[in-house]
């Protein structure tokens, strides 16, 4: 599939699918979506260490970028699961800008070595930060409450419809540990619908820059 680095409203890189239309981020921005729906929705809820993230679409490495940034701020323990079916080329991933537009280059090394981790297996980023990235099908999965937390980021149900139905849903339900949260930039009544089939407690929230809702479920 085709596939070029654009750059998002907010000056930040994404990957653009050109036969999908479909961006990897929000065009709206990149940087923006990720903190709002990511880090205020979802991390920001928890105060205590340690705590284990399951990523659905790992992607640029951005999210785990952003949830490093605020682990080494915040002085939290976090074990993060990036699942990722097609992951990008290493071509694409110099291309991106986050680093600049952020202005961190204290953490340059630390998003090329997420890039640079071999795939299944733990690699620790920093001392309270440990990546382990999962090179498949997301459909596959089968964790048992083994997360607090889900980032569900994966392409939208215009293009992967099968993403985001009932089936998906009960595996991230099962995935998450008793009390876990599971966010989203998705907003659809469709999505909503099939999180609470599945057993979650699903609130709207605020969207991003260029939304103007977002889901965001529990697991009672």
């Amino acid at each position: 599939m085709k596939r070029k680095v654009v750059t998002t409203a907010d000056g930040s890189k994404t990957i653009y699918l050109e036969d999908w239309d479909e961006h990897y981020h929000s065009k709206h921005g990149a940087v923006q979506e990720a903190y709002h729906v990511f880090i205020k929705s979802g991390l920001s809820l928890f105060k205590n260490s340690p705590i284990s993230i399951l990523e659905i679409g790992f992607g640029t490495g951005l999210n785990a970028l952003i949830t490093f940034m605020e682990a080494e701020r915040m002085d939290l323990n976090i074990s993060y699961t990036g699942v990722e079916a097609y992951p990008p080329s290493p071509t694409e991933i110099g291309q991106l800008n986050y680093i600049t537009e952020l202005k961190v280059k204290e953490f340059q090394s630390a998003f090329e070595k997420m890039h640079e981790c071999p795939w299944e297996e733990d690699c620790g980023i920093s001392n309270n930060f440990v990546l382990h990235k999962k090179q498949i099908d997301f459909l596959t999965i089968d964790a048992k409450a083994l997360f607090d937390l889900v980032y569900f980021d994966a392409f939208g149900a215009r293009v992967q419809p099968e993403l985001w139905t009932d089936t998906i849903f009960e595996k991230m339900f099962r995935a998450l540990k008793k009390g876990g949260i599971l966010v989203t930039y998705s907003a659809k009544g469709s999505v909503r619908r099939a999180m609470q089939s599945v057993g979650f407690i699903v609130e709207r929230l605020p969207g991003p820059p260029g939304k103007r809702e977002m889901l965001r479920a529990k697991k009672p």
